[in-house]
C-alpha cells in the first residue's frame, strides 16, 4: 500500500531528527531518552538502589537509561501492551496496563517493596479527534498517580506525561493535592508542535 504525503513528510522528518539520530550514535532504543536525560539533568530523579517502575516502557529506552542508575540493591519494572527485548536487570511485563491482569502482576513483583520512582511515557493510540483523545490520555495519566499514590514510599517520585488540553488543570491540581512539589517541564527533544509535558512530582503526601 503506497503511504499518504503526510505519511511521507512525517518518515522523512523522523530519519532527519537530530535525537532519532543521536539515538543510533549513542545506541539508544528510541529518541525519547533524551527527554529523560533532560529531567534528570534538571531534577535528579535517580539515585542507586531505587525500585523503578516504567509504565509505557517500549521500546525500553527509559529503562535502558535507569539502569546506568541502577545497582544490585535497586529493582527495575517494565510494562508495556507491546513487546520489549530483553534489558539487563529489567523485569519486563507485556500487558494492557488498564487491565487488572496486567495490575496483579505488577503487584506481584513488587510485593511488600515500596516503589522510589514510578515513570509513564504512556501515550493513547490517537484517532486525531481532540474530543477522544484528550480524554483517553487523562485517563491513563490518572491511573499512574493512583498507583504511584498506592505504592510509592514517602517522599517517593512519580513522573508522567501528561497533554495540554480540557481537563489539563484540573489533573494538575491532582498531582498537587498528592504530592509535596509538582514541575511541568518540557525538554527539547519533544517535538514543538506536540501538547506533551511532563509532570516530575516529588515528596508523596
Amino acid at each position: 500500500m503506497a503511504r499518504s504525503k503526510s505519511s511521507q513528510s512525517w518518515l522523512k522528518e523522523h530519519h532527519q531528527d537530530q535525537y532519532v539520530l543521536q539515538a543510533r550514535r549513542d545506541g539508544y532504543r528510541s529518541r525519547a531518552v533524551y527527554k529523560l536525560d533532560e529531567i534528570q539533568q534538571k531534577d535528579r530523579i535517580f539515585a542507586p538502589g531505587q525500585h523503578i517502575l516504567d509504565l509505557g516502557a517500549a521500546p525500553g529506552g527509559w529503562c535502558e537509561y535507569a539502569s546506568q542508575y541502577s545497582d544490585h540493591e535497586g529493582s527495575i519494572i517494565a510494562v508495556d501492551i507491546l513487546p520489549i527485548e530483553p534489558i539487563a536487570g529489567v523485569d519486563i511485563i507485556q500487558g494492557d496496563f488498564t487491565e487488572q491482569e496486567t495490575l496483579d502482576r505488577i503487584m506481584a513483583i513488587i510485593d511488600a517493596k515500596h516503589l522510589d520512582l514510578v515513570l509513564s511515557d504512556m501515550a493513547p493510540n490517537l484517532s486525531g479527534m481532540g474530543s477522544v483523545d484528550q480524554p483517553r490520555s487523562i485517563y491513563l495519566a490518572e491511573l499512574a498517580l493512583e498507583l504511584a499514590s498506592e505504592c510509592l514510599q514517602e517522599r517517593g517520585i512519580l513522573v508522567t506525561k501528561l497533554f495540554q488540553g480540557e481537563g489539563f488543570d484540573s489533573l494538575i491540581s491532582n498531582f498537587r493535592d498528592r504530592f509535596g512539589s509538582v514541575k511541568l517541564r518540557k525538554p527539547s527533544a519533544s517535538r514543538a508542535r506536540s501538547r506533551e509535558v511532563y509532570a516530575v512530582c516529588r515528596d508523596l503526601k
